[in-house]
């Protein structure tokens, strides 16, 4: 038996929630490159108005600090502000023809769409499994998302009947829900499923949604590292960081042949 499973037996756990990208899916890779041809596209034509050069936008470095995990407006005004550029916030209603925070969101969002139907939907086949397997031990299993196309994303890979609860962007925004760190998306996930925290187990592969399971006091906090944050993940709150989902998988079927 691995350790997780030994922490998931012990502490009672009957409910997994899972965050989307980065557990299960693998789509941060789009939104950066959504977010690179959006802002050097930008910084292009801005540099010719204001007649100065302006750093192009960085994959890792910029990705990592302004865009990932941070809501979208946020991380936008951020971004921009790194390289000394003030924009309004523009209206609801701004289309991606506006150069306003709004605006270019919509632009990110549209180039996003445009990435992924040309490159469909990388998913982490190990998660995948094992939560197959838990859910037939009689798990109760919801996912989680601060992106507003996470039913877009699920149904594209054929995951959207795998999980019967979720709540992403579009569910925080009809409820007014605060955006990671603060526990709120994976309170109403455990609502939704009938469990209290206590017995839940939250599944996470950035600080922010990590703080935001510690804040929740959830049962048991997994981090997953599939670079190198096991200790940012620990200091934030996790109680076991993982690789991945293989050594899980391996280890059930050895348990299962004793």
């Amino acid at each position: 038996m691995s350790n997780l499973s030994k922490l998931i037996q012990e502490r009672n756990i009957k409910a997994l929630i899972l965050d989307m990208d980065g557990v299960i899916t693998n789509t941060a890779g789009l939104h950066a490159e959504a977010w690179k041809k959006l802002c050097d596209s930008f910084l292009r034509q801005r540099s010719e108005q204001d007649g100065k050069a302006y750093e192009p936008f960085n994959l890792k470095e910029d990705y990592q600090t302004y865009v990932h995990d941070v809501p979208r407006i946020d991380a936008m005004r951020n971004f921009m502000a790194s390289r000394g550029i003030t924009l309004p916030e523009g209206e609801p209603s701004d289309s991606v023809g506006n150069n306003t925070l709004v605006g270019l969101g919509e632009r990110k969002d549209y180039y996003f769409h445009e990435l992924l139907k040309q490159n469909g939907v990388v998913v982490f086949d190990d998660a995948i499994q094992w939560v197959k397997e838990q859910q037939q031990a009689g798990m109760k299993t919801a996912i989680v998302s601060g992106s507003r196309n996470c039913l877009t994303i699920l149904r594209r890979a054929g995951l959207d009947k795998l999980f019967p609860v979720r709540v992403d962007k579009v569910v925080a925004n009809e409820l007014k829900m605060k955006s990671k760190p603060a526990p709120d998306i994976y309170l109403e996930a455990a609502r939704r499923l009938g469990v209290q925290p206590q017995e839940t187990a939250v599944f996470e592969d950035t600080e922010g949604g990590v703080e935001g399971a510690k804040a929740g006091d959830f049962g048991l906090i997994v981090g997953i590292d599939r670079g190198l944050n096991q200790e940012r993940l620990e200091t934030k709150g996790a109680d076991i960081v993982i690789k991945g989902f293989a050594a899980e998988l391996k280890a059930q079927k050895a348990t299962s042949l004793n």
